[in-house]
Protein backbone atom coordinates (compact mmCIF):
# COMPACT_ATOMS: atom_id res chain seq x y z
CA UNK A 1 0.00 0.00 0.00
CA UNK A 2 2.92 2.35 0.83
CA UNK A 3 4.66 1.79 -2.34
CA UNK A 4 1.27 2.60 -4.04
CA UNK A 5 1.09 5.41 -2.40
CA UNK A 6 4.27 6.79 -3.15
CA UNK A 7 3.82 5.74 -6.96
CA UNK A 8 1.04 7.74 -6.75
CA UNK A 9 2.63 11.18 -5.10
CA UNK A 10 5.83 10.54 -8.16
CA UNK A 11 3.11 10.50 -10.98
CA UNK A 12 1.08 13.21 -9.42
CA UNK A 13 4.73 15.11 -9.08
CA UNK A 14 5.47 14.77 -12.75
CA UNK A 15 2.10 15.35 -14.46
CA UNK A 16 2.38 18.87 -11.61
CA UNK A 17 5.69 19.25 -13.01
CA UNK A 18 4.53 18.95 -17.08
CA UNK A 19 1.92 20.74 -16.38
CA UNK A 20 3.70 23.98 -14.81
CA UNK A 21 6.94 23.50 -17.75
CA UNK A 22 3.81 23.94 -20.41
CA UNK A 23 2.59 26.55 -18.91
CA UNK A 24 6.42 28.53 -18.66
CA UNK A 25 7.11 27.51 -21.96
CA UNK A 26 3.77 28.97 -23.41
CA UNK A 27 3.89 32.03 -21.34
CA UNK A 28 7.70 32.90 -22.19
CA UNK A 29 7.00 31.90 -26.07
CA UNK A 30 3.74 33.11 -27.17
CA UNK A 31 3.53 35.60 -29.81
CA UNK A 32 4.28 39.15 -28.95
CA UNK A 33 1.67 41.75 -30.23
CA UNK A 34 3.21 43.19 -33.99
CA UNK A 35 5.32 46.48 -33.22
CA UNK A 36 3.75 49.43 -33.90
CA UNK A 37 4.06 50.59 -37.77
CA UNK A 38 5.56 53.64 -36.11
CA UNK A 39 8.30 52.53 -33.41
CA UNK A 40 11.45 52.64 -36.13
CA UNK A 41 10.57 56.63 -36.80
CA UNK A 42 9.84 57.08 -33.25
CA UNK A 43 13.64 55.57 -32.71
CA UNK A 44 15.14 57.05 -35.63
CA UNK A 45 13.34 61.23 -35.04
CA UNK A 46 13.76 60.69 -31.26
CA UNK A 47 10.20 60.94 -30.60
CA UNK A 48 9.23 59.78 -27.05
CA UNK A 49 5.67 57.20 -27.53
CA UNK A 50 2.90 58.12 -25.55
CA UNK A 51 2.77 54.23 -24.62
CA UNK A 52 -1.25 54.21 -24.30
CA UNK A 53 -3.87 56.34 -25.56
CA UNK A 54 -4.05 59.70 -24.08
CA UNK A 55 -6.06 62.33 -25.51
CA UNK A 56 -4.61 66.05 -26.00
CA UNK A 57 -6.09 68.05 -23.91
CA UNK A 58 -7.88 70.64 -25.36
CA UNK A 59 -7.59 74.79 -25.55
CA UNK A 60 -8.66 77.80 -26.92
CA UNK A 61 -6.25 80.20 -27.84
CA UNK A 62 -6.12 83.15 -30.48
CA UNK A 63 -4.24 83.78 -33.93
CA UNK A 64 -2.68 86.71 -35.20
CA UNK A 65 -6.21 87.74 -36.21
CA UNK A 66 -7.94 87.29 -33.27
CA UNK A 67 -9.76 84.10 -34.78
CA UNK A 68 -10.20 81.76 -31.56
CA UNK A 69 -8.73 78.06 -32.10
CA UNK A 70 -9.65 75.12 -29.96
CA UNK A 71 -7.95 71.72 -30.28
CA UNK A 72 -11.40 69.66 -30.87
CA UNK A 73 -11.71 71.91 -33.74
CA UNK A 74 -8.26 70.20 -35.50
CA UNK A 75 -10.20 66.50 -34.81
CA UNK A 76 -10.06 64.18 -37.99
CA UNK A 77 -6.71 65.73 -38.72
CA UNK A 78 -3.15 64.58 -37.64
CA UNK A 79 -2.04 68.29 -35.51
CA UNK A 80 1.65 68.65 -35.52
CA UNK A 81 1.44 70.95 -32.31
CA UNK A 82 4.69 72.52 -31.70
CA UNK A 83 5.93 75.39 -28.90
CA UNK A 84 8.43 78.14 -29.42
CA UNK A 85 9.15 81.24 -28.74
CA UNK A 86 11.29 84.25 -30.79
CA UNK A 87 13.83 84.30 -28.84
CA UNK A 88 14.60 80.65 -28.92
CA UNK A 89 17.72 79.66 -31.80
CA UNK A 90 16.70 76.21 -32.19
CA UNK A 91 12.62 76.85 -33.09
CA UNK A 92 14.22 79.27 -35.79
CA UNK A 93 15.95 76.53 -37.21
CA UNK A 94 13.49 74.15 -37.23
CA UNK A 95 10.78 76.34 -38.28
CA UNK A 96 11.54 76.33 -42.05
CA UNK A 97 11.35 72.65 -42.20
CA UNK A 98 8.28 72.60 -40.50
CA UNK A 99 6.76 75.03 -43.34
CA UNK A 100 7.63 72.79 -46.07
CA UNK A 101 5.77 70.06 -43.59
CA UNK A 102 3.03 72.39 -43.94
CA UNK A 103 3.26 73.43 -47.66
CA UNK A 104 3.61 69.60 -48.30
CA UNK A 105 0.94 67.74 -46.74
CA UNK A 106 -1.64 70.90 -46.39
CA UNK A 107 -4.62 69.82 -47.47
CA UNK A 108 -4.26 66.27 -46.57
CA UNK A 109 -5.16 66.19 -43.39
CA UNK A 110 -2.28 68.07 -41.68
CA UNK A 111 -2.24 70.99 -39.55
CA UNK A 112 0.73 72.37 -38.64
CA UNK A 113 0.14 74.62 -35.22
CA UNK A 114 2.66 76.59 -33.39
CA UNK A 115 2.05 77.91 -30.19
CA UNK A 116 4.53 80.61 -29.17
CA UNK A 117 5.18 81.38 -25.83
CA UNK A 118 4.19 84.36 -24.01
CA UNK A 119 5.62 86.95 -26.72
CA UNK A 120 3.80 90.10 -28.34
CA UNK A 121 2.61 90.40 -31.18
CA UNK A 122 4.49 92.58 -33.27
CA UNK A 123 7.85 90.26 -32.86
CA UNK A 124 5.87 87.34 -33.64
CA UNK A 125 4.61 88.97 -36.99
CA UNK A 126 8.16 90.16 -37.70
CA UNK A 127 9.28 86.74 -37.19
CA UNK A 128 6.98 85.06 -39.47
CA UNK A 129 7.32 87.43 -41.87
CA UNK A 130 11.45 87.09 -41.83
CA UNK A 131 11.09 83.69 -42.23
CA UNK A 132 8.15 83.14 -44.88
CA UNK A 133 6.04 81.09 -42.35
CA UNK A 134 2.07 80.48 -43.17
CA UNK A 135 1.35 78.09 -40.99
CA UNK A 136 -1.27 78.38 -38.31
CA UNK A 137 0.66 80.34 -35.30
CA UNK A 138 -1.21 80.57 -31.93
CA UNK A 139 -0.74 83.47 -28.90
CA UNK A 140 -0.78 81.80 -25.45
CA UNK A 141 0.05 85.29 -23.81
CA UNK A 142 -0.48 83.74 -20.28
CA UNK A 143 1.18 80.81 -20.88
CA UNK A 144 -1.22 78.53 -18.73
CA UNK A 145 -1.41 75.88 -22.02
CA UNK A 146 2.33 75.94 -22.71
CA UNK A 147 2.21 74.86 -18.48
CA UNK A 148 -0.53 72.66 -18.94
CA UNK A 149 1.42 71.04 -22.08
CA UNK A 150 4.07 70.60 -19.55
CA UNK A 151 6.49 72.91 -21.47
CA UNK A 152 9.78 72.93 -19.89
CA UNK A 153 11.91 73.45 -22.64
CA UNK A 154 11.68 74.93 -26.46
CA UNK A 155 10.86 73.82 -28.58
CA UNK A 156 8.86 71.28 -27.68
CA UNK A 157 6.34 69.31 -30.16
CA UNK A 158 3.39 67.12 -29.80
CA UNK A 159 2.03 64.47 -32.54
CA UNK A 160 -1.50 64.32 -32.40
CA UNK A 161 -3.94 61.41 -34.38
CA UNK A 162 -6.60 62.33 -36.10
CA UNK A 163 -8.93 60.60 -32.78
CA UNK A 164 -7.26 63.77 -30.50
CA UNK A 165 -4.98 61.34 -28.93
CA UNK A 166 -1.37 61.53 -28.54
CA UNK A 167 1.02 59.73 -30.58
CA UNK A 168 4.06 61.29 -28.25
CA UNK A 169 6.51 64.05 -28.38
CA UNK A 170 10.04 65.48 -29.17
CA UNK A 171 11.58 67.77 -26.72
CA UNK A 172 14.26 69.91 -29.22
CA UNK A 173 14.83 70.77 -32.59
CA UNK A 174 14.30 68.02 -35.77
CA UNK A 175 14.64 67.83 -39.24
CA UNK A 176 11.32 68.08 -40.00
CA UNK A 177 11.77 68.08 -43.52
CA UNK A 178 14.03 65.11 -43.92
CA UNK A 179 12.97 61.67 -45.72
CA UNK A 180 12.42 59.87 -42.92
CA UNK A 181 10.37 62.55 -40.87
CA UNK A 182 8.32 62.76 -43.91
CA UNK A 183 7.33 59.31 -43.97
CA UNK A 184 6.77 59.68 -40.60
CA UNK A 185 3.89 61.82 -41.51
CA UNK A 186 2.45 59.99 -44.58
CA UNK A 187 2.19 57.26 -42.24
CA UNK A 188 0.59 58.73 -39.99
CA UNK A 189 -1.95 60.40 -42.74
CA UNK A 190 -2.59 56.94 -43.96
CA UNK A 191 -3.38 55.30 -40.76
CA UNK A 192 -6.75 53.69 -40.67
CA UNK A 193 -8.74 55.49 -37.99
Amino acid sequence: MAMKRRRGIFLLAILCFLVLATSAAWFFHRKKEPPSPFESYFKKLQIEETGKVISAPDFTLEDLSARRWTLKDLRGKVVFLNFWATWCIPCRQEMPAMEKLHREFKGQGFEVVAVNFREGEGEIREFLQELGLTFTVLLDKDGKVSEEYGVWSLPLSYFIDRKGAFMGKAVGSREWDSQVARSFFRELLDEKS
